[in-house]
């Protein structure tokens, strides 16, 4: 008897252990696919406008902008020093009027935008970089002279 009782006990054994791998196994296939699935998710999501873009700016010197932007090229927004969707707007029509800014009129600040404000910047507050559409350094400090 004393053989078949060990023989069970093994048997229950290896039973209980190939269950545990398996659920381990499973798990870890159920949280990877979970994993990906949320990646994937993420990655699928079209990329929204930036709340706010001051490009270095304090907020006084951006209110100083949206002052210069109220009086002259009709942002009728908050003077906040939060440079937002309707300020940039209201840049992108002076940009488009002076500056050769030929996009929508979207109060997206990307690379179109940063390029007909660097010729901006260009012509009279010393910006001396590439007109590339890149906010790099060069650029911010000639927005800070822009808008002191």
């Amino acid at each position: 008897m004393r053989p078949n009782a060990l023989g069970r006990t093994i048997a229950g054994v290896i039973a209980v252990a190939g269950l545990a791998a398996g659920s381990v196994a499973t798990a870890g296939t159920s949280f990877a696919a979970t994993t990906s699935t949320a990646r994937t998710a993420a990655v699928a999501q079209p990329s929204a406008v930036a709340a706010t873009q001051n490009f270095g700016l304090t907020s006084a010197e951006a209110k100083n902008v949206q002052d210069f932007l109220a009086d002259h090229w009709g942002y009728t927004g908050a003077i906040d020093g939060q440079l937002g969707t309707n300020s940039w707007k209201a840049f992108q029509r002076c940009l488009a009027t002076y500056w050769g800014y030929t996009g929508d009129i979207d109060g997206d600040p990307g690379p179109n935008t940063i390029k007909a404000l660097q010729r901006l910047l260009k012509d009279s507050y010393g910006y001396t970089g590439a007109i590339d559409g890149i906010a790099g350094s060069g650029t911010r400090a000639a927005f800070k002279r822009f808008a002191a």
